[in-house]
């Protein structure tokens, strides 16, 4: 506080500037000159970096944490999955649903570990079923240092499946906020941090056999949808300006326009869509690993609205379950993302799965009383259709090249490109 305190001294001049009038002294023009020397650009400089800048979100310092071991004991013979996010709301119910099925082994990687363990015990995960691990997505540091240890909890045994679905929504903001690396939050949590993520374990989950890799979409991605083509802003990746431009404060969004909160998550989320697109034309037949994305329906009670008003966060849920038709429950929406992950239908790559009529209309209502065909509770699983934004392949390559740039990937850390599908 004293620096940046100095550094306003220095830029305003003498304190008897801001003295009462009948307080002010007579002083000879020379004296005066000697009292407010001119600040020359090499004192400006100095005294501007002497700001205190806010702390890191990752703190390698103190936030890194040993990594764990044997873990290959406790595995036994369950296949290994790790979940971001799974300390609250879809990847929780995730988690646990993979938990209790007594065939996996759960990797919860959570920005707070002591809530993560908190929150397994609350929900009666069973014992030995999950460990928990640190993963902050606002820092790429972070990312790799979360691969790292995992690496050395599994030991040799490979990963089999990953999930991707922590996200922030920060629609509130009126200013952006940035990762430690200076990329905006929603680009840089939602999509770099998985993009990473998802590069640097591939290897690894080539592996195992019948490895996946789910990302979870949105309908606010998709403008072939209600939520994404009638509410606005929609998602809008431009000519990548913003990409291309190298992403960086101050630059907030990917089309390098003005920031938008809302609209800077629904572009998260093509991106989302358009990375899974991508792997699977790279990857899938070099690898056999299947990656699908996903719309689990609108949890209309999810932390991901946590930023939004409280009237809004009482009456979205009503308006989503007799309204629209699209709610559905924490705990199963979970169970939908957790079918992605085990089901044998969805051993199929390159699918954006859905239920229930995958939010293309408003619910209508049936003999039951209750409004089908908008993603809500209930129905069946299907393969549902992508808007024609996602599904732009030269888009989705440019994204996908951009990524690996702004992520920081080596070259010898991105695979090589086998034959497409």
């Amino acid at each position: 506080m004293m620096k940046v305190l100095t550094l306003f001294a220095a830029l305003l001049g003498p304190v008897s500037a801001f003295l009462p009038v009948n307080n002010i002294v007579n002083v000879p023009l020379a004296q005066k000159r000697e009292l407010t020397p001119p600040i020359s650009p090499v004192s400006l400089s100095m005294s501007l970096e002497q700001v205190e800048l806010p702390p890191p979100i990752y703190d390698m310092g103190f936030d890194s944490e040993a990594p764990k071991v044997l873990g290959g004991i406790k595995i036994g013979l369950r296949k290994l999955v790790v979940v971001t996010g799974a300390s609250s709301g879809l990847g929780r119910e995730c988690a646990r649903a993979l938990c209790n099925t007594g065939n996996y082994f759960v990797v919860m990687a959570v920005r707070d570990v002591e809530k993560g363990k908190a929150v397994a015990k609350k929900f009666k995960f069973p014992e030995n079923s999950y460990t928990v691990m640190k993963l902050e997505l606002a820092s790429l540091q972070s990312v790799r240092d979360f691969v790292k240890n995992l690496k050395a909890f599994k030991s040799a045994r490979p990963l089999t499946h990953l999930v991707c679905n922590a996200a922030v929504y920060l629609p509130k903001d009126p200013k952006p906020s940035f990762t430690d690396d200076g990329y905006e939050m929603s680009m840089g949590v939602n999509h770099l941090g998985h993009f990473l993520l998802a590069n640097l374990l591939l290897p690894d989950m080539q592996k195992a056999r019948g490895a996946r890799c789910v990302i979870v979409g949105s309908i606010t991605g998709n403008t072939n949808t209600v939520g994404g083509g009638l509410v606005y802003p929609k998602a809008d990746l431009g000519k990548l300006k913003g990409m291309e431009q190298g992403a960086k404060k101050p630059i907030a969004m990917m089309d390098g326009k003005k920031y938008d909160g809302a609209k800077a998550y629904k572009d998260s989320k093509v991106m989302n869509m358009m990375t899974v697109s991508e792997l699977h034309r790279r990857y899938h037949k070099k690898t056999g690993v299947t990656f699908s994305s996903m719309y689990p329906g609108c949890i209309a009670e999810t932390q991901l609205f946590r930023e939004k008003r409280p009237w809004f966060r009482k009456i979205f849920p009503l308006f989503m379950k007799y309204v629209t038709g699209g709610y559905v429950g924490e705990e199963e929406a979970g169970e939908r993302l957790a079918q992605v992950v085990d089901d044998p239908i969805c051993a199929k790559s390159g699918v954006y799965w859905s239920w229930n009529g995958g939010a293309q209309t408003v619910g209508r209502y049936d003999k039951s009383g209750k409004p089908k065909g908008a993603g809500g509770a209930g129905g069946e699983i299907f393969e549902n259709e992508q808007s024609d934004a996602v599904q732009d392949r030269d888009t989705a390559r440019t994204v996908f090249d951009l990524s690996c740039k702004l992520a920081g990937l080596k070259e010898r850390e991105i695979m090589a490109p086998g034959p497409e599908p």
